[in-house]
């Protein structure tokens, strides 16, 4: 196989995660009203937990999730494996399950070092982590394009002739760095407390491939096949003109798409004989880009019972040097005489290769003079929450919305959730997210002394779209001194 080896891709992202696999970044929204889960001001840095904390290194700090629009849990391991014999775009309920556009979103975080403290009436944090992002967006008519192709005949012109697809629009954006980051939280009075945290960004890498299109035409039979010239293998120049009237024997690909990469840890690899990228490979670990972000964060007690908040997250970008970065474009249109037994073999090749992402259809090559230096965005958030205390503070519910600027589509989350909160140490939560899963699923988070664990779509099978999973342990430390945390302890 030429195209894209998968078992270097997902070793590189292995490497970029140091880690494990909804794209609502690194945090949990089923943790927001938890008054004694530090995990909180992930979502914002104005929810001052009731004591100071030491995150265990990596496993104190793990959150992985994933979120698609139209395809289940197995459809997406079925597509992440692909493997030459699978077959499951040829199924129809697979077929029947997807959206014109397919949009996929995986997310990993962990801090390496985390810790929080209060020293008077101030609340101090400090973090090293790793964050990545990844958005994927694929368009019914791949899918299509995949099953038409493996359907067909190819020994025969039946088969070979009157193929047109035209596929657009599949996008794929990596973007993995290193954080470190220091916050800071205070009570202006007994309503407002206000937080920030301001965080240095280290590029680890960046990858942004579009493929605005692929066309794959090759020459309709004119009038009735002949019963014997089903061998392709045997036809003669003849035999050809006869079938196709004079017209031309050739079969086109034509593609439109550039990919954009920047980092010391990865290397796009040109293939010798051919020139195209048929390969990814592992560079040296270390930093291709520079960058900083701000979260914003504020909480207004407007009752005793009624409590709004409100945060910015992320707002910041990388900036990815010119001398790690390397861009690379689709060959102009790909032409192969059907006449040609090599040409048709290379024709058959490509197009019936089962493969999702095919770098021996897009063949593209690295443009020396394209490289410059790049800025990407952080996948900011806006979250807004609203919570009502019951029992004297000891039970909460809440309305949690949260709107996640990801690539290559918005999400938008609504969440309301179910708090118990008798002790600092002793927390639960049970939340119902109604718009990315569409009301189909639940979430549900638990604090019990240092551990924490927790998860807002719970995985309820193969047809799962949205699952996510958050882990924590922690040593506590000492809590704030005000009749704030005394009664909260």
């Amino acid at each position: 196989m030429k195209n894209f080896n998968r078992n270097k891709l997902f070793a590189t992202l292995v490497l970029f995660c140091s880690v494990v696999f909804t794209a609502q970044a690194q945090f949990l929204r089923t943790s927001y009203f938890m008054e004694g889960t530090h995990y909180r001001m992930q979502l914002n840095p104005a929810l001052t937990p009731g004591r100071g904390y030491i995150n265990l290194p990596v496993v104190g700090t793990l959150n992985a999730s994933v979120n698609s629009s139209s395809l289940g849990y197995q459809d997406m391991l079925d597509i992440i494996d692909n493997s030459d014999d699978g077959d499951f775009f040829m199924k129809d309920d697979f077929i029947k399950r997807l959206s014109n556009e397919n949009n996929l979103n995986v997310n990993v975080s962990t801090d390496i070092f985390s810790a929080g403290w209060y020293k008077g009436k101030n609340f101090w944090s400090f973090n090293v982590g790793v964050r990545n992002d990844i958005g994927a967006s694929i368009p019914k008519a791949t899918f299509e394009f995949l099953r038409d192709m493996n359907s067909r005949d190819f020994s025969s012109a039946e088969g070979l002739l009157g193929i047109k697809h035209n596929i657009g629009q599949q996008k794929l954006e990596v973007n993995s760095y290193a954080e470190v980051g220091v916050g800071f939280a205070r009570d202006l009075n007994e309503k407002l407390t206000i937080g920030t945290k301001v965080k240095a960004l280290l590029g680890v890498a960046n990858m942004k491939l579009n493929i605005n299109s692929i066309q794959v035409e090759t020459p309709s039979v004119k009038g009735q096949l002949p019963s014997n010239l089903d061998n392709l293998a045997s036809w003669t120049p003849e035999d050809w003109n006869n079938l196709l009237n004079n017209a031309t024997t050739k079969a086109m690909v034509k593609v439109d798409a550039e990919l954009e990469s920047s980092s010391k840890l990865i290397e796009l690899q040109e293939n010798g004989n051919n020139g195209y990228i048929d390969d990814i490979d592992t560079g040296t670990f270390g930093f291709a880009g520079y960058g900083a972000a701000i979260d914003l964060g504020l909480s207004y007690r407007l009752t005793k019972q009624l409590t709004l908040s409100a945060s910015l997250l992320d707002l910041g970008f990388l900036k990815w040097s010119k001398k790690n970065t390397q861009v690379a474009k689709a060959r102009a249109n790909q032409e192969y005489d059907l006449m040609n037994d090599q040409d048709r073999n290379d024709f058959i090749g490509i197009v019936n290769s089962g493969e999702i992402l095919n770098y021996d259809m897009l063949q593209m090559t690295v443009d020396e003079n394209a490289a410059k230096d790049r800025n990407s965005k952080l996948t900011s958030t806006v979250v807004v929450g609203a919570e009502y205390a019951l029992l004297n503070n000891w039970m909460v519910v809440g309305a949690l919305f949260t709107s996640r600027f990801a690539q290559p589509k918005t999400l938008n989350e609504l969440t309301f959730s179910a708090n118990i909160r008798p002790k600092n140490y002793f927390n639960l939560s049970l939340s119902y997210s109604v718009l990315q899963a569409k009301g189909k699923t639940f979430g549900v988070a638990a604090k019990l002394g240092p551990l924490f664990i927790g998860t807002d779509y719970m995985f309820l099978g193969k047809n799962t779209k949205n699952v996510n999973g958050y882990i924590g342990l922690s040593i506590p430390l000492s809590k704030q001194k005000s009749s704030k945390s005394e009664k909260d302890s």
